[in-house]
């Protein structure tokens, strides 16, 4: 009597890993990202010169996104088949920004940021976030001096979700909703600073002080977050919270199928015909 047939190993799931030259080019563009949030707080005396430098940060970061991507193709951490995936996903969220809460606050954009860094990797969701943005604002002609900055705070809300403990099931789904409230949050008060110290008129409690110290601006900064974005950021917060914990299971399980049938860490051998 014959015995049966083995079954077939399950495939290994394959993550994006983080390879040298992409954590440089990763640490140059966060080092970026943070000079242009936060120059103003620690240069207030050239506080109108660099009222312009947002097409100076956006020629500086789309030039390092590409250099994390190919940062990673030269090491053998991409390949063809993890750029489609980047590029799928990065259309897929982009076509999803419009349909959004627009001033409610409310967006469809953190979910696969979150759920594409997770899985994917750090270098993965940090060059997911700045393009899903990029790509969305030539779409919906949204192109304009705040940009650069949202695709800096985008990548890092990729970025950050990679970070987390790796921890599986609903522990995982918990940790991954409790994320997402707290880098909506965070997300509305970096791009509230990247125009708010060039803002005028507003009280003397919330406003820019160019003669104060980085204390006394960081405590009228987050006054200003609380007084005037609140309103917006909590239901993006709470959006963030609802979706993660309806659909982040059938994402991450869908993403991390594609990870497992693409192989990204496969070698690719040739044979004879």
């Amino acid at each position: 009597m014959s015995s049966a047939p083995a079954l077939a190993p399950t495939p290994k799931l394959a993550i994006v890993r983080l390879r040298p030259r992409s954590l440089g080019a990763l640490v140059v563009a966060s080092a970026v990202g943070l000079a242009a949030f936060f120059w103003p707080l620690l240069d207030p005396a050239f506080l109108g010169s660099h009222s312009s430098d947002a097409p100076w940060v956006f020629v500086a970061l789309l030039p390092l996104c590409l250099a994390i991507v190919f940062a990673e193709l030269s090491d053998g951490g991409f390949d063809a088949k993890s750029v489609a995936v980047l590029g799928i996903l990065a259309g897929i969220d982009a076509a999803l920004r419009p349909l959004s809460g627009g001033g409610t606050g409310f967006t469809f954009v953190y979910l696969l940021l979150i759920c594409g860094g997770r899985v994917f990797g750090r270098g993965f969701g940090f060059a997911l976030g700045a393009l899903s943005l990029f790509t969305s604002a030539l779409l919906t002609a949204g192109v304009g001096p705040w940009l650069p900055f949202q695709m800096i705070a985008a990548g890092w809300v990729g970025l950050g979700a990679a970070c987390l403990p790796r921890v599986r099931g609903r522990v995982e789904i918990v940790m991954l909703a409790a994320y997402g409230v707290v880098s909506a949050l965070l997300y509305g008060a970096l791009l509230n600073l990247s125009f708010w110290p060039f803002a005028r008129y507003y009280p003397d409690q919330i406003a820019f002080r160019p003669d104060g110290s980085v204390a006394t601006n960081l405590l009228h900064w987050w006054r200003f977050d609380l007084t005037t974005s609140l309103g917006f950021d909590i239901p993006a917060a709470v959006g963030n919270l609802v979706l993660v914990l309806a659909l982040g299971r059938p994402v991450l399980a869908a993403l991390r199928r594609v990870a497992r049938r693409a192989a990204f860490d496969a070698p690719v051998e040739m044979t004879d015909g």
